[in-house]
Protein backbone atom coordinates (compact mmCIF):
# COMPACT_ATOMS: atom_id res chain seq x y z
CA UNK A 1 0.00 0.00 0.00
CA UNK A 2 2.87 2.58 1.18
CA UNK A 3 4.16 1.25 -2.35
CA UNK A 4 1.28 2.03 -4.47
CA UNK A 5 1.14 5.48 -2.25
CA UNK A 6 4.59 6.97 -3.12
CA UNK A 7 4.46 5.86 -6.83
CA UNK A 8 0.97 7.64 -7.48
CA UNK A 9 2.27 10.64 -5.60
CA UNK A 10 5.84 10.68 -7.85
CA UNK A 11 2.90 10.26 -10.58
CA UNK A 12 0.98 13.12 -9.54
CA UNK A 13 4.08 15.13 -9.20
CA UNK A 14 5.35 14.68 -12.40
CA UNK A 15 2.35 15.65 -14.17
CA UNK A 16 2.15 18.76 -12.25
CA UNK A 17 5.63 19.38 -13.46
CA UNK A 18 5.00 18.64 -16.59
CA UNK A 19 2.24 20.86 -16.54
CA UNK A 20 4.75 23.83 -15.63
CA UNK A 21 6.61 22.79 -18.22
CA UNK A 22 3.98 23.19 -20.86
CA UNK A 23 2.47 26.54 -18.93
CA UNK A 24 6.52 27.80 -19.11
CA UNK A 25 6.43 27.16 -22.99
CA UNK A 26 2.98 29.33 -23.79
CA UNK A 27 4.05 32.04 -21.00
CA UNK A 28 7.36 32.46 -23.27
CA UNK A 29 6.21 31.87 -26.66
CA UNK A 30 5.63 34.84 -28.81
CA UNK A 31 2.59 37.14 -29.11
CA UNK A 32 2.76 38.23 -32.99
CA UNK A 33 0.34 40.25 -34.41
CA UNK A 34 -1.08 41.84 -37.84
CA UNK A 35 -0.99 45.46 -36.93
CA UNK A 36 -2.54 47.41 -39.74
CA UNK A 37 -2.27 51.35 -40.36
CA UNK A 38 -2.41 53.73 -38.33
CA UNK A 39 -6.30 54.80 -37.42
CA UNK A 40 -7.18 58.03 -39.56
CA UNK A 41 -7.87 59.89 -36.40
CA UNK A 42 -3.91 60.26 -35.71
CA UNK A 43 -1.62 61.94 -37.52
CA UNK A 44 2.01 59.87 -37.78
CA UNK A 45 3.94 57.26 -39.53
CA UNK A 46 4.92 53.91 -39.20
CA UNK A 47 8.86 53.37 -38.46
CA UNK A 48 11.39 50.84 -37.43
CA UNK A 49 14.62 50.33 -35.34
CA UNK A 50 16.77 48.50 -34.45
CA UNK A 51 17.14 46.69 -30.73
CA UNK A 52 19.92 45.15 -29.38
CA UNK A 53 17.75 42.34 -27.99
CA UNK A 54 18.18 41.47 -31.78
CA UNK A 55 14.49 42.37 -33.23
CA UNK A 56 13.67 45.11 -35.80
CA UNK A 57 11.18 46.98 -33.26
CA UNK A 58 8.09 48.40 -35.47
CA UNK A 59 5.85 51.16 -34.09
CA UNK A 60 4.51 54.75 -35.22
CA UNK A 61 5.38 58.22 -34.45
CA UNK A 62 3.50 61.08 -34.02
CA UNK A 63 4.94 64.21 -34.10
CA UNK A 64 3.74 66.98 -31.65
CA UNK A 65 3.85 70.86 -30.96
CA UNK A 66 7.47 72.13 -30.35
CA UNK A 67 8.59 72.54 -26.40
CA UNK A 68 6.19 70.48 -26.18
CA UNK A 69 7.95 67.42 -25.21
CA UNK A 70 7.38 64.00 -26.52
CA UNK A 71 6.50 60.68 -24.83
CA UNK A 72 7.10 56.68 -25.21
CA UNK A 73 4.50 54.35 -25.03
CA UNK A 74 5.30 50.67 -23.66
CA UNK A 75 2.48 48.05 -23.44
CA UNK A 76 2.12 45.08 -21.47
CA UNK A 77 2.82 41.16 -21.93
CA UNK A 78 1.21 39.83 -24.75
CA UNK A 79 -0.09 43.48 -26.03
CA UNK A 80 1.03 45.17 -28.55
CA UNK A 81 0.71 49.58 -29.56
CA UNK A 82 -2.92 48.85 -30.18
CA UNK A 83 -3.61 48.82 -26.61
CA UNK A 84 -1.89 51.87 -26.38
CA UNK A 85 -3.82 53.83 -28.36
CA UNK A 86 -6.32 55.79 -26.81
CA UNK A 87 -3.02 57.14 -24.66
CA UNK A 88 -1.55 58.26 -27.58
CA UNK A 89 -4.71 60.18 -28.99
CA UNK A 90 -4.90 62.46 -25.46
CA UNK A 91 -1.18 62.77 -25.28
CA UNK A 92 -1.15 63.97 -29.05
CA UNK A 93 -4.27 66.17 -28.76
CA UNK A 94 -2.31 67.87 -25.86
CA UNK A 95 0.60 68.42 -28.46
CA UNK A 96 3.09 65.77 -27.30
CA UNK A 97 4.97 64.05 -30.28
CA UNK A 98 4.14 60.21 -29.29
CA UNK A 99 6.32 57.50 -30.44
CA UNK A 100 4.52 53.15 -29.74
CA UNK A 101 5.58 50.63 -30.70
CA UNK A 102 5.75 46.47 -30.27
CA UNK A 103 8.50 44.98 -27.99
CA UNK A 104 10.34 42.27 -29.47
CA UNK A 105 8.24 38.99 -29.41
CA UNK A 106 5.07 41.31 -30.02
CA UNK A 107 2.93 42.51 -32.11
CA UNK A 108 4.84 43.05 -35.61
CA UNK A 109 8.08 43.25 -34.22
CA UNK A 110 10.64 39.91 -34.69
CA UNK A 111 11.67 37.81 -31.25
CA UNK A 112 12.02 34.15 -30.30
CA UNK A 113 10.80 34.71 -26.50
CA UNK A 114 8.87 36.98 -24.11
CA UNK A 115 11.32 37.72 -21.45
CA UNK A 116 9.04 40.16 -19.24
CA UNK A 117 11.12 43.19 -19.11
CA UNK A 118 14.96 41.57 -19.63
CA UNK A 119 14.79 42.00 -23.75
CA UNK A 120 12.35 44.13 -23.33
CA UNK A 121 14.14 46.92 -21.37
CA UNK A 122 16.86 47.02 -24.83
CA UNK A 123 13.71 47.87 -26.93
CA UNK A 124 12.88 50.70 -24.78
CA UNK A 125 16.73 52.21 -24.74
CA UNK A 126 16.09 52.12 -28.50
CA UNK A 127 12.90 53.56 -28.05
CA UNK A 128 14.59 56.40 -26.64
CA UNK A 129 17.31 56.94 -28.75
CA UNK A 130 14.78 56.73 -31.67
CA UNK A 131 12.89 59.42 -30.05
CA UNK A 132 15.61 61.79 -29.50
CA UNK A 133 16.89 61.29 -32.95
CA UNK A 134 13.54 62.27 -34.24
CA UNK A 135 12.28 64.96 -31.56
CA UNK A 136 15.13 66.58 -30.99
CA UNK A 137 15.56 68.88 -28.14
CA UNK A 138 12.39 67.77 -26.46
CA UNK A 139 12.19 66.34 -22.92
CA UNK A 140 11.27 62.64 -22.54
CA UNK A 141 8.59 60.86 -20.87
CA UNK A 142 8.06 57.20 -20.80
CA UNK A 143 4.33 55.31 -20.03
CA UNK A 144 5.27 51.83 -18.78
CA UNK A 145 2.13 49.41 -18.07
CA UNK A 146 3.07 45.90 -16.36
CA UNK A 147 6.43 44.44 -18.44
CA UNK A 148 6.66 47.78 -20.15
CA UNK A 149 7.30 49.05 -16.86
CA UNK A 150 9.14 46.75 -15.46
CA UNK A 151 11.36 47.13 -19.07
CA UNK A 152 11.42 50.73 -18.26
CA UNK A 153 13.12 50.47 -14.77
CA UNK A 154 15.73 47.12 -15.97
CA UNK A 155 17.19 49.26 -18.50
CA UNK A 156 20.47 49.78 -18.00
CA UNK A 157 22.08 51.80 -17.56
CA UNK A 158 19.13 54.20 -16.37
CA UNK A 159 16.36 55.49 -19.19
CA UNK A 160 17.95 59.20 -19.82
CA UNK A 161 14.64 60.76 -19.50
CA UNK A 162 12.55 63.46 -17.81
CA UNK A 163 9.68 61.39 -16.39
CA UNK A 164 7.81 58.18 -15.88
CA UNK A 165 4.62 56.94 -15.30
CA UNK A 166 4.67 53.38 -14.31
CA UNK A 167 2.07 51.41 -13.97
CA UNK A 168 1.04 48.01 -12.01
CA UNK A 169 4.86 46.86 -12.43
CA UNK A 170 5.80 43.62 -10.57
CA UNK A 171 8.61 44.48 -7.87
CA UNK A 172 9.97 41.02 -8.45
CA UNK A 173 9.53 37.65 -11.34
CA UNK A 174 9.01 35.85 -8.10
CA UNK A 175 6.52 37.51 -6.66
CA UNK A 176 4.39 38.14 -10.19
CA UNK A 177 4.64 34.19 -11.00
CA UNK A 178 3.13 33.64 -7.41
CA UNK A 179 0.40 35.50 -7.57
CA UNK A 180 -0.67 34.44 -10.94
CA UNK A 181 -0.09 30.70 -9.90
CA UNK A 182 -2.02 31.33 -6.37
CA UNK A 183 -5.16 33.26 -8.24
CA UNK A 184 -6.05 30.61 -10.81
CA UNK A 185 -5.41 27.48 -8.84
CA UNK A 186 -5.25 28.86 -4.51
CA UNK A 187 -2.53 28.99 -1.72
CA UNK A 188 -2.35 25.25 -1.72
CA UNK A 189 -0.36 25.82 -5.44
CA UNK A 190 2.11 28.45 -4.40
CA UNK A 191 4.96 25.89 -4.21
CA UNK A 192 4.36 25.46 -8.15
CA UNK A 193 6.14 29.26 -8.79
CA UNK A 194 9.64 28.14 -8.74
CA UNK A 195 8.79 25.02 -11.22
CA UNK A 196 7.94 28.16 -13.23
CA UNK A 197 10.60 30.54 -12.54
CA UNK A 198 13.55 27.62 -12.97
CA UNK A 199 12.66 27.84 -16.36
CA UNK A 200 14.30 31.41 -16.65
CA UNK A 201 17.51 29.69 -17.28
CA UNK A 202 17.35 26.86 -19.26
CA UNK A 203 14.92 28.80 -21.85
CA UNK A 204 15.98 32.19 -21.87
CA UNK A 205 19.10 32.21 -20.49
CA UNK A 206 18.54 34.19 -17.52
CA UNK A 207 18.39 34.33 -13.86
CA UNK A 208 15.40 35.78 -11.69
CA UNK A 209 18.06 38.15 -10.37
CA UNK A 210 18.22 39.56 -13.86
CA UNK A 211 13.83 40.34 -13.21
CA UNK A 212 13.70 42.51 -9.68
CA UNK A 213 12.67 45.85 -10.86
CA UNK A 214 12.82 46.79 -7.16
CA UNK A 215 16.08 46.26 -7.27
CA UNK A 216 16.70 48.93 -10.01
CA UNK A 217 14.35 51.15 -9.09
CA UNK A 218 16.42 53.11 -6.57
CA UNK A 219 19.07 53.94 -9.23
CA UNK A 220 16.64 56.30 -11.40
CA UNK A 221 16.05 59.79 -10.10
CA UNK A 222 14.04 61.08 -13.12
CA UNK A 223 10.42 62.05 -11.45
CA UNK A 224 8.20 59.12 -11.29
CA UNK A 225 4.56 58.50 -10.82
CA UNK A 226 2.97 55.26 -9.72
CA UNK A 227 -0.14 54.50 -10.72
CA UNK A 228 -1.49 50.94 -9.29
CA UNK A 229 -5.13 49.33 -9.19
CA UNK A 230 -6.42 48.75 -5.19
CA UNK A 231 -8.40 45.52 -6.15
CA UNK A 232 -5.23 44.40 -8.26
CA UNK A 233 -4.38 40.58 -7.21
CA UNK A 234 -1.16 39.99 -9.97
CA UNK A 235 0.51 43.29 -9.08
CA UNK A 236 -0.64 43.66 -5.50
CA UNK A 237 -1.51 46.92 -3.86
CA UNK A 238 1.18 46.34 -1.07
CA UNK A 239 4.07 45.34 -4.05
CA UNK A 240 3.28 48.44 -5.76
CA UNK A 241 3.89 50.24 -2.72
CA UNK A 242 6.90 48.65 -2.17
CA UNK A 243 8.26 49.74 -5.58
CA UNK A 244 7.37 53.28 -4.50
CA UNK A 245 8.83 53.39 -1.21
CA UNK A 246 12.03 52.18 -2.93
CA UNK A 247 12.30 54.22 -5.62
CA UNK A 248 14.21 58.06 -4.58
CA UNK A 249 12.62 61.29 -5.11
CA UNK A 250 10.78 62.87 -6.78
CA UNK A 251 8.08 60.19 -6.95
CA UNK A 252 4.05 60.44 -6.85
CA UNK A 253 1.74 57.40 -5.87
CA UNK A 254 -1.75 57.18 -7.08
CA UNK A 255 -3.77 54.38 -6.51
CA UNK A 256 -6.86 54.09 -8.89
CA UNK A 257 -9.69 52.68 -6.57
CA UNK A 258 -11.85 49.76 -7.35
CA UNK A 259 -9.35 48.54 -10.36
CA UNK A 260 -7.93 45.53 -10.55
CA UNK A 261 -5.08 44.71 -13.44
CA UNK A 262 -6.37 46.24 -15.95
CA UNK A 263 -6.69 49.36 -18.32
CA UNK A 264 -6.29 51.90 -15.71
CA UNK A 265 -6.69 54.85 -18.59
CA UNK A 266 -10.06 53.03 -19.49
CA UNK A 267 -11.11 52.43 -15.89
CA UNK A 268 -10.87 56.19 -14.68
CA UNK A 269 -10.08 57.82 -17.90
CA UNK A 270 -11.33 61.88 -17.01
CA UNK A 271 -8.88 61.50 -13.56
CA UNK A 272 -5.77 59.53 -15.59
CA UNK A 273 -5.96 62.20 -18.48
CA UNK A 274 -5.85 64.84 -15.71
CA UNK A 275 -3.21 63.21 -13.53
CA UNK A 276 -0.65 62.10 -16.24
CA UNK A 277 -1.12 65.57 -18.44
CA UNK A 278 -0.53 67.67 -14.98
CA UNK A 279 2.87 65.33 -14.39
CA UNK A 280 4.19 65.76 -18.08
CA UNK A 281 3.50 69.26 -18.52
CA UNK A 282 5.30 70.13 -14.81
CA UNK A 283 8.26 68.08 -16.54
CA UNK A 284 8.58 67.63 -20.43
CA UNK A 285 7.04 71.42 -21.37
CA UNK A 286 9.90 73.77 -22.29
CA UNK A 287 9.58 77.20 -20.42
CA UNK A 288 9.07 80.15 -22.62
Amino acid sequence: MKAKLAVSSLGILLLLLGACWFAGTILTAPAPHSIGSLPSDLQGRSIQFPSESGSTIHGWFMSGRPGAGAVVLMHGVRANRLSMLDRARFLSRAGFSVLLFDFQAHGESSGEHITFGYLESKDAQAAIKFLGENAPGEKIGVIGVSMGGAATILASPPLQVDAMVLEMVYPTIDQAVRNRITMRLGNWSAFLSHSLTWQLQPRLGIDTSALRPIDRVKNINSPKLFIAGAKDQHTTIEESQSLYETAVTPKELWIVEDAAHVDLHASAKEEYEQRVLSFFESHLRVSK
